[in-house]
């Protein structure tokens, strides 16, 4: 069966499905022409019911009404296009305008307008504990949906209403948006405020900026900077999609070439202050969302394994050190188990070793 099958075209409004969105309480919002909305709810792909079919029409319609001069550019040069979108009494969505079988699509992501408390998200402590660092690079990372920006939005909200410091964000695109309590932020987005990450960060070190969010290190040349600013004095906190500890310091690593890897190893090892690795759960008890997460502090024997190439150790280090807050992924999946708000078939799927978890699990 077709994914049209038993819905007749309709005359939509894009107001019409993003109300009907946030009624479903939906993270993401799928569109293609000819096809029927859909909607991801607590990781669930479902159809949006009761609006029909979206014609190519309306699909043209809706870019028209979302994009700006610039995106729209980008949209008939490449096909692609990201940028953001605010629904007034809605929400901001980040979106993605797209060409698929020769049809106008959209992925919209949902982004919460009010920034969460840290101590609401269902997180460690010791992410609290990470906002009081004066300097460094504390890196966020997991795969698409993971939390990430969440997390590092409620951690600039808590550093922005405790300290008077000049914050700057580098994004793509901006969601949550701040307003300045005790401190100055500033918020940039890719494309309308900004050619590419790297060259806003290398702008932001002459803007007197004592924390900076880089959206993401997606290249060498961004990277560097970070790690740069990192080391000048800076607290730089960013994200990749990278699912441990130890795949994070070896993801950056490998973005060098061959011979300057060394120098990396000491350069990261004596920047790096953590790493939070997330992923999300669909609760089995209750309605909604919970993550289960890995923490790696830059102790000095976490520093030594970067420097001599011994990564792979990092999971026994992270395991011995559980007084300091360190956890691993596996371990977080596991009391969240034990805690009966995720089914055994979801922990084993989502573990790092799933043999082994399978075990402690079962004992």
């Amino acid at each position: 069966m077709s994914a049209t099958a038993n819905f007749s075209t309709s005359n939509m409004g894009l107001l019409e499905v993003l109300k009907a969105a946030q009624d479903a309480d939906a993270s993401d919002i799928h569109l293609i022409a000819n096809h029927v909305p859909m909607v991801r709810v607590n990781t669930v792909v479902q159809p949006l019911a009761g609006l029909g079919i979206l014609t190519p029409e309306n699909a043209r319609r809706f870019l028209e009404q979302m994009a700006n001069k610039e995106a729209m550019a980008r949209f008939e040069q490449s096909k692609d296009s990201d940028f953001s979108y605010f629904a007034e009494g809605l929400a901001r969505y980040r979106v993605n305008a797209h060409v698929q079988k020769g049809q106008l699509g959209f992925a919209m992501r949902v982004v919460k307008t009010k920034v969460p408390p840290l101590e609401k998200l269902s997180l460690p402590e010791v992410i609290t504990r990470l906002t009081y660092l004066p300097r460094g690079l504390v890196l966020v990372t997991g795969e698409t949906g993971s939390g990430k920006s969440t997390t590092l939005a409620a951690m600039i909200q808590a550093m922005n209403e405790r300290y008077s410091k000049h914050i700057i964000t580098l994004e793509d695109p901006v969601e949550y948006t701040f307003n300045s309590a005790r401190s100055l932020i500033e918020q940039r987005e890719l494309g309308s405020d900004m050619p590419t990450f790297a060259s806003a960060l290398k702008h932001a070190l002459r803007q007197d900026p004592d924390i900076i969010l880089v959206g993401e290190m997606r290249d060498l040349e961004t990277t560097q900077l970070a790690i740069t600013a990192a080391e000048t004095g800076h607290l730089v906190l960013s994200t990749l999609h990278t699912c441990s500890a130890a795949q994070t310091v070896e993801r950056i690593i490998d973005m060098y070439p061959a011979g300057q890897q060394n120098q990396i190893r000491s350069m990261l090892a004596n920047t790096l202050q953590a790493v939070v690795s997330q992923t999300l759960f669909s609760r089995s008890d209750k309605p909604g969302m919970c993550p289960a997460v890995e923490v790696l502090l830059c102790t000095p024997a976490v520093r030594n394994l970067i420097r001599e190439s011994r990564t792979f150790e990092i999971p026994n280090v992270i395991e011995t050190n559980r007084a300091m807050g360190m956890q691993t992924l596996d371990r977080s999946i596991g009391e969240l188990y034990f805690n009966g708000m995720i089914s055994r078939e979801d922990a084993i799927a989502a573990a790092t070793m799933p043999d082994k978890l399978d075990r402690m699990l079962a004992a």
